[in-house]
């Protein structure tokens, strides 16, 4: 027994309240079931590793820039060698042991007989070139090396799916060889970067060129597959497979068709996997993903939880209002949907649970309030960054455009929660299980970081540089409470940052190969000629379209990716229409956003209802229903440019509050409520009612107005004979 335990507690401590101790868990990181947990020695050399590849992108950013391609494919190859080494192919368990069958080891050997070549070879043209500056390289390594790697990869691929390792705390041998393969592909694109500039995707490039591509887009896919499921690989496969079929394609989709030496080094470049995803990965989401390592290392996350459980806990659906303000916080820093709703879930849920609320619901408020974090200023989850980048739209003015809609959307799941809370008769937590909000607010210094990074954005700062502001910010402020931020803790933060950037970095280099594909083959401009036939010049039926684009390319994969394809595929047909580039874009994001929660492929609600034991289409559904107004919101700013805060301020004023009314009117119909039961056709007036609230002009907003105040009435009444039938007297 640990001798701690028998101590009396400090008289002089503060009380310690349920929601806190349970709340302190919500900065851990959460171990997926393919993910490695290594100890001892193992643990050192890829905890360093991780370390080093944080370091690398802070020290580049902020002191020592390199060269673009060589920056881009180090962050590539960097995050390929430790997604391979920390996951595994299948599920991992803390014990098992591999398969040494005579089929597996013979699979192993033929993967690292090629591997060990090509990566001999590689090293040799390296050494030729830069150690002993001979301006030609190695015949024999340049004509030999590109099949056996390829091969050898191959093979390590095949190994660790049929006969994998499955205990937690080992390497796998194949994964190891897929790491130096991943290695040894990028150090040949690194050392050739600047004759691939010239050569990539035309016909002087090289057979290696090609095979050094070719092993790397391999890799790419099968880290993705690992990080982040199959949708995004299956929809990488179907755009690659069109580069080649093009030719007897019919109509629109056909194309000439490319050859795998010009396809493959075409989609190697700055076009391709180096291409905007990947630009705005190694630099804006790797330094605010990292931002958010600080963060959970000082237990800043702990705190924005507990503040938000001491200021709304107590009140009606206390914990689901929790959820709301909780996880739109996290979720705009941590940059995905799903991983926020297994970090603050774990904490909302069981307790809107315990108020009343259903497991469904529970689940469902959990996965609309994560997803919001993504259209939350002034980071979006990294959406903000990839958005300037693709438009070239001052950053800033993308983070004010953001505001209005954002609120717009979490007041209509505020509204959602506290009607249900309402119809249901659900009470909050008790003020005893809360945190204390006065000594919380002695701790206000705590959003200190937040409070630098928006005054440097402000303040004329570039990203990079108040980001990292922030960073140290974060550090420093963690010295005024018990989790100060040591050596060990800054070495764990920055290993916590490189882990959670890794299917980030695997997902926007999937993202790039299908941007690269639209682009050589020109698929995107036929699209938009296409989506311009269809809509016969009506910006509205465009609109539709881009819609219904966006959320089936948004199904099961992360926001980043989903938005740079459906970008690149839709936005040229509606800006083409009229539509300004900025409303454009906002609109394809939002939508690419809310695929998240949007059935049959819901990645949010699905994490939810994994915690809340629901039934995961049901809960995407209801978690549709939640979010709803955010089906909305972009008909909004397509309407009146005021939404995005263009315009006089009366102007965007008076759009604020009609848009705040509209969603109040639907989350009352959707939720069958007011101030009490509404029926059938109050519900659909109240529909209209919103609807018309939507184009922003006086004569649709008194519409509204109008269905407000007959709504009200109506309920007076029936509250008022309701009362009396109870002997009551109002």
């Amino acid at each position: 027994m640990n001798p701690d335990e028998n101590r009396a507690p400090d008289a002089d401590a503060p009380p310690v309240s349920l929601v806190e101790r349970q709340a302190s868990t919500v900065d851990d990181e959460v171990a997926t079931g393919n993910q490695r947990v290594f100890v001892g020695a193992r643990h050192r050399v890829v905890a360093v590793a991780c370390v080093l590849y944080s370091l690398f992108h802070l020290f580049v950013m902020n002191v020592y820039p390199l060269e673009t391609w060589a920056f881009r494919l180090s962050h590539v190859g960097g995050g390929l060698v430790l997604g391979f080494l920390i996951f595994g192919a299948t599920t991992v368990r803390p014990h098992g042991a591999p398969a040494r069958g005579a089929a597996s080891l013979a699979l192993l050997a033929a993967a690292f007989a090629g591997i060990a070549y090509g990566t001999v070879a590689i090293g040799a043209i390296w050494i030729n070139g830069r150690v002993m500056g001979e301006a030609l390289p190695p015949r024999w390594a340049m004509s030999s090396f590109g099949i056996p790697l390829f091969l050898g990869s191959c093979a390590a691929m095949l190994h660790s799916w049929l006969f994998p390792r499955q205990r937690r705390d080992r390497f796998a041998f194949a994964d190891v060889l897929l790491a130096v393969a991943s290695a040894a592909a990028v150090a040949y694109i690194v050392f050739f970067a600047r004759q691939l500039q010239l050569r990539a995707g035309m016909p002087m490039a090289l057979p290696g060129d090609m095979w050094a591509a070719i092993t790397g887009v391999l890799l790419i896919v099968e880290l993705t597959r690992r990080l982040a499921g199959l949708a995004l690989v299956v929809i990488a496969g179907v755009f690659v497979g069109y580069a080649f079929l093009g030719p007897w394609l019919p109509g629109i989709l056909q194309h000439r068709g490319y050859d795998a030496k010009r396809f493959f080094t075409y989609i190697f470049t700055d076009n391709g996997i180096l291409g905007a995803p990947i630009a705005i990965s190694s630099t804006y989401i790797i330094l605010f993903v990292i931002f958010a390592a600080f963060l959970q290392a000082s237990r800043v996350g702990e705190y924005f939880v507990n503040m938000a459980f001491a200021a709304a806990g107590s009140q009606r659906g206390g914990p689901a209002k929790v959820a709301v303000f909780a996880s739109g916080l996290m979720g705009m820093i941590n940059g995905t949907s799903a991983g926020n709703v297994v970090a603050t879930g774990s904490l909302t849920i069981p307790l809107m649970k315990r108020v009343g609320y259903k497991p469904q619901t529970a689940a469902s408020v959990e996965a609309a309030a994560s997803s919001g974090g993504q259209i939350m200023p002034p980071i979006m989850g990294a959406g903000a960054f990839i958005m300037a980048e693709i438009t070239g739209i001052p950053y800033l003015e993308i983070v004010y455009a953001a505001i209005i809609p954002a609120i717009v959307y979490f007041v209509s799941v505020y509204f959602m929660v506290d009607l249900a809370a309402q119809k249901y008769g659900m009470k909050g937590l008790p003020r005893s299980e809360l945190p204390q909000l006065n000594r919380l607010l002695r701790q206000i210094y705590l959003f200190t970081p937040i409070i630098v990074l928006l005054y440097a954005l402000f303040s004329g700062y570039s990203v990079i540089r108040a980001g990292t502001l922030a960073m140290a910010t974060a550090a420093a402020v963690s010295w005024l409470t018990p989790h100060r931020m040591g050596p060990k803790q800054l070495f764990l933060a920055l290993e916590l940052g490189a882990r959670m950037s890794l299917q980030l970095v695997a997902v926007c280099a999937t993202a790039g190969i299908i941007v690269g594909v639209i682009a050589l083959t020109g698929i995107g401009s036929r699209f938009s000629a296409v989506l311009l036939g269809l809509a016969d010049q009506s910006q509205l039926l465009a609109l539709f379209f881009a819609m219904c684009v966006s959320i089936v390319l948004g199904m099961g994969m992360p926001t980043t990716a989903a938005y740079a394809v459906a970008a690149s595929v839709i936005a040229p047909g509606i800006i083409a229409l009229g539509v300004e580039p900025l409303t454009a874009h906002f609109f394809i994001f939002y939508f690419a956003v809310m695929s998240a929660i949007t059935p049959p492929v819901a990645l949010a609600a699905y994490a939810g209802a994994a915690l809340s034991g629901s039934d995961p289409m049901k809960t995407s559904v209801e978690s549709f229903r939640i979010g709803l107004a955010a089906f909305i919101v972009p008909y909004m700013f397509f309407y009146t440019d005021a939404m995005l805060l263009q315009g006089h301020w009366t102007e965007i004023l008076h759009v604020g509050v009609t848009a705040v009314l509209g969603v109040y009117l639907l989350c009352c119909a959707v939720q069958g409520w007011m101030r009490g039961p509404v029926p059938a056709w109050l519900r659909i007036v109240l529909v209209g009612g919103a609807l018309c609230m939507i184009a922003g002009g006086w004569l649709t907003d008194a519409i509204g107005l109008a269905a407000l105040g007959l709504a009200w009435l109506v309920q007076s009444r029936s509250v008022a004979a309701a009362n009396l039938a109870k002997g009551r007297a109002d």
